[in-house]
């Protein structure tokens, strides 16, 4: 069993698949709920609880890259939002997984289905999840390898010589 995570600067997504990896499905949407000094809280101890609930393998957190590859600080919140899941997840391993459109392929989906524009506003966060994760788990299906990269990475720095 994985989880996805869709990072919002309000809500977040969080979407699981079923234990053969297969299909993803919808969770919860939680409200980002940040303390007095700016650190995320109940929202992270809530994915906490779920991944430990769902004897989860793996999280997989959306990276919100622009068209182009480059990353603005939308990703550079879900870098920061995934190392706090993999604090809060320890020692479950959590990957970046690329998400360009997932939110706009979202709302089409829902739009698709007949949700209203309002009831989208409830759901989006929890179906783009579903879509990150979706991804993920086909990803790694096609190629025999996780997708992305672990969240939880550090850049080594070349060796001075001498």
């Amino acid at each position: 069993m994985r989880l996805g995570i869709d990072v919002g600067s309000v809500r977040v997504g969080v979407a699981a698949c079923d234990r053969d990896g297969i299909l993803a499905y919808p969770v919860t949407t939680l409200p980002r709920n940040q303390n007095e000094s700016g650190d995320d809280t109940a929202d992270l101890a809530e994915i906490g609880r779920l991944a430990r609930e769902l004897a989860v393998i793996e999280v997989v957190v959306g990276l919100p890259r622009s068209l182009d590859g480059g990353e603005g600080p939308a990703a550079a919140g879900a870098r920061g939002y995934a190392q706090s899941i993999a604090r809060v997840c320890a020692p479950v391993p959590v990957r970046l997984v690329d998400e360009r459109l997932t939110t706009v392929d979202a709302h089409r989906g829902l739009r698709e289905s007949g949700v209203s524009g309002r009831g989208q506003r409830r759901v989006v966060d929890q179906a783009a999840a579903v879509l990150i994760l979706q991804s993920a788990i086909d990803a790694e299906r096609a190629t025999g390898f996780p997708p992305g990269h672990p969240a939880a990475t550090t850049r080594r720095r070349p060796r001075r010589k001498g």
